[in-house]
Parts: C-alpha cells; sequence; structure tokens
C-alpha cells in the first residue's frame, strides 16, 4: 500500500528563541552616571550657598534633583563628602588658570605676582556661583583648611620660600606674607563682585600695588629696622 505523501503546506512548529533584555551599554551608563553626579553637585552648589553648610542636610540636596533618594548615596556617603567634592572641583579649576601664569625672568617677581593676582579674581568672576558658595562657608572652609588639597596658604607660603630661598625677593616671615596675600585677596574679590560694573583691573592693581609697597620694603632694607625675621617651622605631617 502506498505511502501517503506528507502534505506540502505542514510546516514544523516554529521554535522560540529567548531574546535577552538589552541593557544599557557600559559607554550609557557611565553617561548616566556622570549626569547623575552633575545633577547632585548643582543641588549641593544651591543649596550650601542658600543654607550653608552646617544648616544644610542631605534631604536638602535631594529635594533639589529629580533622583530618588537612595541615588545620592551612590556616589557620596554624607552631606560633607559631597561639600568636599564642591571645594575639590573649584579648586582644580583655579589651580588649572593659574597654572597658566610663568614667571617671566626679565619681568621680575612683582609682575608675576600681579599676573597671579589678575588670575584669581578673572576665575573668580568666570565662576561667580561657586565665589558665592566659598563666602557663604568661609568659616567651615576655614576648618577644612588642614587638608592639603585645600590649603591655599600653605601652597603661597612655600613659593613665598622657595622665592626668598633663590633670592628672588628679600627674606620676610613668609606665614604671615601668604596669610595676607590669602586674605586681603579675598575680601577685595568680595568688593568687587559686589560692584556694578565688575573691574578687575582695579582691583588687581590694587592688591597688586599694596604688596609692590612690601616687596620694595623689604628689598631696600631686607627687613624692617630692629625686628628679627622669624620663620615658623612646617607643620609635621
Amino acid at each position: 500500500m502506498p505511502r501517503e505523501k506528507a502534505s506540502r503546506t505542514s510546516r514544523p512548529a516554529a521554535r522560540r528563541v529567548a531574546v535577552p533584555e538589552r541593557r544599557p551599554s557600559r559607554g550609557k551608563r557611565e553617561r548616566n552616571k556622570a549626569q547623575n553626579r552633575t545633577e547632585i553637585l548643582a543641588a549641593a552648589r544651591e543649596v550650601f550657598t542658600e543654607l550653608g553648610y552646617d544648616a544644610a542636610t542631605v534631604r536638602d540636596v535631594i529635594r533639589k534633583t529629580k533622583l530618588a533618594s537612595g541615588t545620592f548615596y551612590n556616589y557620596f556617603p554624607d552631606k560633607e563628602s559631597v561639600f568636599r567634592a564642591l571645594l575639590r572641583d573649584s579648586e582644580e579649576r583655579r589651580l588649572e588658570r593659574m597654572a597658566r601664569v610663568v614667571p617671566d625672568p626679565n619681568a621680575g617677581y612683582e609682575r608675576y605676582v600681579r599676573d597671579a593676582i589678575r588670575a584669581y579674581f578673572e576665575f573668580v568672576v568666570s565662576d561667580r556661583t561657586t565665589f558665592d558658595l566659598l563666602r557663604r562657608n568661609a568659616q567651615t572652609i576655614r576648618a577644612f583648611s588642614t587638608d592639603p588639597v585645600f590649603n591655599e596658604q600653605a601652597r603661597i607660603r612655600a613659593a613665598l620660600e622657595q622665592s626668598m630661598a633663590a633670592g628672588t625677593i628679600a627674606p620676610a616671615d613668609a606665614e604671615f606674607l601668604a596669610q595676607a596675600i590669602v586674605g586681603v585677596t579675598f575680601e577685595i574679590a568680595v568688593i568687587m563682585v559686589e560692584r556694578d560694573p565688575i573691574d578687575v583691573d582695579a582691583a588687581t592693581s590694587f592688591v597688586a600695588d599694596l604688596f609692590s609697597g612690601f616687596f620694595q620694603r623689604y628689598r631696600l632694607s631686607g627687613q624692617p629696622q630692629g625686628r628679627e625675621v622669624r620663620r615658623r617651622p612646617a607643620a609635621r605631617a
């Protein structure tokens, strides 16, 4: 008996192939992480400027973002860490700008000081938001000054002592002088940004001329008459 021919229309049942769930690419994940961190920092900058470090809370920062509350802790463990991140970001950008100021042996040390002061004031104007943060939290930042990342006075003092050792400027109390430079420059910046229009040239000239007079006095006399210049030993690590 002849075999029945299989119907041409019959087809084996199609096999279902499991399609793996598509996950964001590594590049996209990294971009999302960077965006989240940027959003947190922007919110923290606004909160710390408005409320001050002591009064602000992590909850205040989270409310300023569109992120889930737990997302904050994927990036920062507490409010101090996010505050330090803001300071570190500001300091890196400031130092990058200041690094462009290179001493010119033919122009003299005073010209270098003038150019460095101008670079600082220009940085303040270019990033007014961060400067407002620094103004609002000056006492807190001073408490963090033992951290080498934020200790501008120590950096200036080291540069002054190096210049004194090289004979570029006359010997003086480098610690006093460094603190004077930091304090005067910051306070003049506070006044400068409140004026309309902001005059970087006037602020630069005032501070530079102030310290140029100091350098000239020490260059002529070595040190004030009747006073012994004392250098405080560097703090131990």
